[in-house]
C-alpha cells in the first residue's frame, strides 16, 4: 500500500484544524472549571440530560450521547451525584439497567453555567468567523460527522427540524 501523503494545500488545512482540536478544548474547560466548578464533560453530560425527556437517560444514552465509556461515565455520574446534580434510579422498563436524572440543584448549576459557556463559545468560536465561515464550519463539520459518526449518536440530541418553508 502507498502512502497517500498530504501535499502543502491538505496540510495547511490540517495542521490549523488539529491545533484548534487540541487547544478548544482546553479552553472550555478552564472556563468552566473557573466559573462553575464543572469539566466541561461534566457539562456536556448536565446538559444531555436536560435535554431528554423527563431531564432523565439511561446510562447507556447518556454515554453515547456523550461519547464516553460506561466506566468513565460511572465514575463522572458519582462526582456529579455526591454534589446532588444528578441522581440514579433503576430503570422501570429493565431492571438490568440504570436511568440517570437531572435534580433540580443539577439544573439550577446548569442554568447558571451555560450564559458564561455559550460566552467563550462565542468569544473563541462563533464571533470570530465571518456567516460564511460558520456555514463552511458547519458544512465541514458535518461531513467528518458523517465518517466519524456515521450513527449519528453524537449528533441526535441537536437535530432540529427544518424550518417550515414561507
Amino acid at each position: 500500500m502507498t502512502t497517500r501523503w498530504l501535499d502543502d494545500d491538505e496540510l495547511a488545512a490540517w495542521l490549523p484544524f488539529i491545533a484548534v482540536v487540541e487547544l478548544l478544548p482546553g479552553a472550555l474547560d478552564a472556563q468552566l472549571r473557573r466559573d462553575s466548578g464543572l469539566t466541561h464533560f461534566e457539562y456536556l453530560a448536565l446538559a444531555m440530560l436536560s435535554e431528554a425527556p423527563g431531564r432523565t437517560l439511561r446510562m447507556t444514552g447518556l454515554a453515547a450521547r456523550t461519547n464516553a465509556t460506561l466506566p468513565r461515565l460511572s465514575h463522572v455520574v458519582s462526582r456529579l451525584e455526591k454534589r446532588g446534580l444528578v441522581e440514579r434510579t433503576a430503570c422501570p422498563e429493565d431492571r438490568r439497567a440504570t436511568n440517570v436524572r437531572l435534580t433540580d440543584d443539577g439544573w439550577a448549576v446548569l442554568v447558571d453555567a451555560a450564559p458564561g459557556h455559550v460566552a467563550t463559545v462565542r468569544e473563541l468560536v462563533v464571533d470570530a468567523l465571518s456567516p460564511a465561515q460558520l456555514r463552511s464550519l458547519r458544512d465541514a463539520s458535518t461531513a467528518l460527522l458523517e465518517r466519524l459518526d456515521p450513527d449519528g449518536a453524537m449528533t441526535a440530541p441537536y437535530e432540529r427540524p427544518a424550518p417550515a418553508a414561507p
